[in-house]
């Protein structure tokens, strides 16, 4: 790449992320975060704690608030999904999209095609 064509990309570069800082500049959520951050701060300072002193005393227990681990979340069982080909009469009972016939099917007549094919 020659100089002036890096100098023209990182020009480029730099005026898009402007764009993007004055974007943010103007976002009504950044300057409410950055009101509360500086409230905070100066609440810190006022009552002399620190950043560790904050979260000891809004999770005096951390690790313990949160749910149980332990138990491991079930998933839903999938449904059975009954395709049936108009051509041949032919019946495909899967649970997922993974079937050989089902996308020897799909690359045949085409993916929106059998999806139509699903039987209620």
């Amino acid at each position: 790449m020659s100089r002036l064509a890096e100098f023209r990309a990182a020009e480029k570069a730099l005026q898009e992320q402007l764009a993007q800082l004055e974007s943010l500049k103007n976002d009504a959520g950044l300057k409410k975060e950055i009101e509360f951050e500086e409230k905070l701060q100066g609440l810190m300072k006022t009552y002399g704690k620190s950043l560790r002193d904050i979260i000891a005393i809004l999770d005096p227990n951390p690790g313990k608030s949160q749910p149980a681990a332990s138990a491991p979340k079930q998933r839903r069982a999938r449904v059975v999904k009954v395709y049936q080909n108009p051509h041949t009469g032919e019946l495909i009972e899967t649970k997922g999209g993974n079937h050989r016939g089902l996308k020897a099917w799909k690359e045949e007549y085409g993916a929106a095609t059998v999806d139509s094919w699903l039987r209620g």
